[in-house]
């Protein structure tokens, strides 16, 4: 089975993200994805054999709109998705202003910016369209993610990446992670 049907079938197996990719598609946002540990810990999860979802400290919903006004536009989102559905800490963040925070120079669109981040097996979004099916990206592929690796991203300080690796556990969380530098 491909990645992105196994992603697919795990997703349809977890009502809590099902609900939450429905949320997020009725903002109706560009290039938007729910990313990062959505998507990383389910296939963690499910690789390590867990039969309960390991609970998400956030849920990030990433999108890109160069042409949105207001910097705090976020906040709505946020507040919007929290009413939909309170169970989870919903951070929503517009990558076409990240680059600012980040020090680089200006994404084009939401893969590119997901391209950055610290960690290459963090970078993988999945939406539902308007036609109800999966669309998963991931700004590096999914075969590392898929092998149990935790890989640095080199756009990135090797020292941010050890602190992420360090400070959220995951090898203790989830064994059969092998460190690649």
């Amino acid at each position: 089975m491909r990645t992105n049907e196994l992603i697919a079938k795990w997703l349809d197996q977890d009502e809590g993200r099902f609900r939450a990719l429905q949320c997020a598609r009725q903002l109706n946002l560009p290039q938007c994805y729910l990313a990062a540990g959505f998507v990383r810990n389910l296939v963690w999860d499910h690789l390590h054999g867990y039969s309960e979802p390991t609970p998400l400290n956030d849920v990030d919903v990433v999108y890109f709109d160069p042409d949105e006004d207001d910097p705090n536009q976020y906040l709505l989102y946020e507040r919007q998705l929290m009413q939909m559905l309170p169970l989870f800490n919903w951070q929503v963040r517009n990558q076409a202003l990240m680059h600012l925070r980040n020090g680089d120079t200006p994404y084009f669109g939401t893969l590119d910016a997901m391209s950055y981040w610290p960690e290459k097996e963090t970078a993988v979004g999945v939406r539902l369209n308007s036609q109800g099916e999966y669309e998963c990206i991931a700004a590096f592929g999914f075969e590392s993610l898929f092998g149990l690796q935790l890989t640095p991203n080199p756009k990135r300080p090797l020292s941010l990446f050890t602190e992420r690796v360090n400070g959220k556990n995951w090898l203790s969380h989830w064994p059969k992670l092998q460190v690649k530098r």
